[in-house]
């Protein structure tokens, strides 16, 4: 089924809000929805930062192997992944993996660099996740930045309180 004309920025504000909440938790702030071939949001996830100190509990990386395991790959080659930011290498392979057909950004790779700087809690690698799918089998379609500055201030808040 061909997706329908999607309403890109009112479901990546929805992935803000999911990253408000997982900011207001303690967690990063970051978070995701999947949105399948029909328009209907079929899972949230934020940051899995904690409780644990997961490293690689990035919110898209988690999102991506629930996705996997809840819906078949023709479902997942439909849907799309709205982000609050980029997926890093890490994530954009996860989405590629599950199959997922579509990713859509607010905040880029590059800004939330110059906003987290060094911080130990975020080693943003900095690499745009176009080159990271590119490399793959399949074409993966990417839309972002998007809503930049909006995505950008919940993450000037955070880390300028880390």
């Amino acid at each position: 089924m061909a997706p329908p004309d999607l309403d890109h920025a009112h479901f990546l504000r929805r992935a803000f809000t999911v990253a408000e909440e997982t900011a207001a938790e303690g967690s990063h702030p970051f978070g995701c929805i999947l949105v399948d071939g029909a328009g209907r949001v079929v899972m949230e996830q934020g940051n899995a930062y904690l409780p644990h100190r997961d490293m690689t509990g990035h919110a898209e990386r988690v999102l991506a192997t629930r996705a996997s395991q809840a819906f078949r790959p023709p479902e997942l080659m439909d849907a799309t992944l709205y982000t609050s930011a980029e997926p890093c290498a890490m994530c954009a392979g996860a989405a590629y993996w599950a199959g997922i057909g579509r990713i859509v950004y607010g905040l880029s790779e590059h800004r939330l660099k110059q906003i987290t700087g060094d911080h130990p809690e975020n080693p943003t690698l900095d690499l745009p996740c176009r080159t990271v799918l590119a490399s793959g089998q399949r074409v993966v379609e990417v839309i972002g930045p998007m809503l930049e500055d909006e995505a950008a201030v919940i993450h000037e808040r955070f880390w300028a309180q880390r």
